[in-house]
């Protein structure tokens, strides 16, 4: 029988358990996406809880964007110093970090100098005021810049880079109908929408040869009308998978979602482990680990699942804001489920669950 707490290995990379710290904007870089105190003594913190490994907070690739409030970032070198210190007191406790590479488009309500990038201006959506389609060209610079990115973080002592391609960010947006109605190679069907994140996985690569660990976060489904649907999502897997991806954590929703099926959800009993079944499905068709985030709060759930489907890692956000040492708690044998009680009165803020 398969355990939570089995030591694991997907593409040269050993997990202490199965646990993983779902990507989670912390809040806590300078305002030109530095590493901080704060943010140092943040991913010291869930290492020394236990969790296996941690993806962290969304890292902007790119300088012609405007960065969100917090945000951390890896748009030139100067970057990778800071953060070779940072990955070092993380392995420290025997704790794997990737980092989580991201161009936010419109989903940023800074006024900081920069772009917000988008596939297609939509006239109807009032969220694009100031947003501005990319040009072929805008789309090279980004694609220039994950790439980038991740050889940077390699740089920096990451052990992996994961690609944001959920819950509306740009890349997100690109395999959205809705959002992207481009009319050449990166818009239309589902291969031309999946196009550029594609590209930007060989490139990666290409970059980091055939053993460093890429991932991507993606949604299984928007749950939005236009939206990307599932049998897609399957299909954009695969080809991911042919470009050398190592593995896919599924997660799903965006701000158009329908109530309850955005990315923030209420979780009961009832409702526990909301992306498991797709999770699940997708693990029957590829062949790279799929990793499991959404609502997971009690452990012998997580358990029956992992003996039950083929998904191998469980990724968390809201329980770890509440609980940074929940997964050392279950360890120990207090297999009480998780606290968080999701409020979401953590959802954009830097401190801690008030609910102490």
């Amino acid at each position: 029988m398969k355990t939570v707490f089995d030591q694991t290995e997907f593409a040269g990379l050993k997990a202490k358990n199965r646990f993983v710290r779902s990507a989670t904007h912390d809040g806590r870089a300078d305002e030109w996406g530095h590493v901080t105190d704060k943010l140092m003594h943040h991913y010291v913190e869930l290492a020394e809880g236990g969790v296996g490994t941690i993806i962290t907070g969304l890292a902007n690739v790119t300088d012609r964007e405007r960065i969100i409030p917090g945000q951390m970032a890896i748009y030139n070198d100067s970057f990778v110093e800071e953060y070779r210190k940072m990955t070092n007191a993380v392995h420290e406790h025997n704790c794997n970090i990737i980092m989580q590479l991201v161009c936010n488009g419109v989903q940023n309500k800074s006024k900081n100098q920069g772009v917000l990038w988008v596939p297609s201006v939509i006239a109807e959506d009032t969220s694009m005021a100031e947003a501005t389609e990319m040009t072929k060209e805008d789309i090279e610079v980004m694609k220039e810049a994950f790439t980038k990115g991740a050889v940077r973080a390699k740089e920096a002592g990451f052990d992996g880079v994961q690609l944001h391609v959920a819950h509306g960010y740009l890349l997100s947006r690109f395999l959205t109908p809705y959002y992207n109605r481009r009319m050449d190679e990166y818009g239309g069907n589902t291969e031309n929408r999946a196009r550029v994140v594609v590209e930007i996985c060989r490139n990666i690569r290409e970059a980091l040869g055939a053993d460093y660990p890429i991932l991507v976060k993606i949604n299984c489904e928007d749950f939005m009308e236009q939206g990307l649907t599932f049998e897609e999502c399957k299909w954009i897997c695969l080809r991911l998978q042919e470009a050398g991806l190592s593995a896919v954590e599924i997660s799903g929703g965006t701000r158009l979602s329908r109530a309850n099926e955005g990315v923030i959800r209420r979780v009961t009993p009832a409702t526990e482990s909301y992306f498991s079944q797709y999770a699940a499905e997708m693990a029957e068709e590829i062949d790279i680990p799929v990793i499991c985030v959404g609502g997971h709060r009690n452990i012998d759930k997580l358990t029956d699942i992992l003996n039950q489907t083929k998904i191998e890692y469980f990724s968390l956000c809201r329980p770890l804001i509440r609980e940074p040492a929940l997964i050392n708690r279950w360890e120990k044998g207090d297999t009480a489920p998780a606290a968080c009680i999701s409020c979401t009165k953590c959802f954009g803020i830097e401190t801690r669950c008030i609910f102490k």
